[in-house]
């Protein structure tokens, strides 16, 4: 089994946050004990989908960080807020959404070694299965930190001319880290694309597998972040591609039966 997962997009608004959301939840239906991190300090968002408000989060990774806090402490079991009964646990751990503890972070920044160490606290501490990471976007010392310490990565893209050149860059800094598992995952494709060309078009561009190409959804964007969409709609084809890309990433699947099925 994979244990430390990275989600990344090389720009925001790519759906990082929510797949990173989505994919633990399917990772605590499986049964498994599971903690994401926000390190998106500088835009944190995560915390919305776990229905995290800011008054409920006491310590948060900002406070880690600056040595005030173990990390497990800044943990919260956020299990009972799925909404729906699962048979493993998911922790979170946010970053905060105080302007000035976002503008500490982006004046005076962080050792990236502590928070490599805080990963793996979490993993001992908490016994988890699977850490998953939500990253920050774009390529910094501790984006690439978080990549090179993890047993797979799934880098979102959607199809747009920036994203691809941005992405074709992320790609080539993941292989040169030797990262174990890569994957590529197209995301808000307009209905008018064919997801099959799509999926042939990116693997050709970036010798990557695509895990999935997954449509543009009125139903998440009625969501509007309020909850996790495949808990709220187990039975809809985004939420099945979902349940393909945690076992892609857990390692459950081998790589020829991923192309055989996509």
């Amino acid at each position: 089994m994979n244990n430390i997962i990275s989600i990344h997009s090389y720009r925001g608004g790519t759906g990082k946050s929510n797949t990173s959301a989505n994919i633990s939840a399917i990772f605590a239906e499986k049964g498994l004990r599971v903690a994401v991190i926000d390190t998106d300090i500088p835009s944190p968002g995560i915390h919305v989908l776990f229905g995290l408000e800011e008054e409920d989060m006491g310590k948060t990774l900002n406070d880690y960080l600056f040595g005030r806090c173990e990390i497990v402490e800044a943990a919260h079991d956020v299990t009972h807020r799925l909404g729906v009964p699962v048979d493993g646990k998911v922790y979170l751990v946010p970053s905060s959404i105080n302007p000035a503890e976002i503008a500490k972070i982006v004046r005076e920044g962080y050792n990236p070694v502590t928070l490599n160490d805080g990963f793996e606290d979490l993993l001992d501490e908490l016994d988890l299965d699977v850490l998953v990471i939500d990253t920050h976007p774009g390529l910094n010392d501790e984006t690439l930190l978080s990549i090179a310490v993890s047993d797979a990565l799934a880098i979102i893209l959607r199809p747009d001319q920036q994203d691809y050149q941005g992405t074709h860059v992320t790609v080539q800094v993941a292989k040169r880290l030797h990262v174990p598992n890569l994957y590529l995952m197209v995301n808000k494709a307009p209905e008018i694309l064919d997801p099959a060309t799509i999926k042939e078009q990116v693997e050709e561009a970036y010798e990557v597998t695509t895990a999935a190409v997954l449509p543009h959804s009125d139903e998440m964007m009625s969501l509007a972040s309020s909850g996790i969409f495949a808990l709220h709609f187990p039975d809809h084809p985004i939420t099945q591609q979902l349940r393909h890309v945690a076992e892609l990433l857990l390692g459950e699947e081998d790589r020829a039966s991923v192309e055989e099925a996509a």
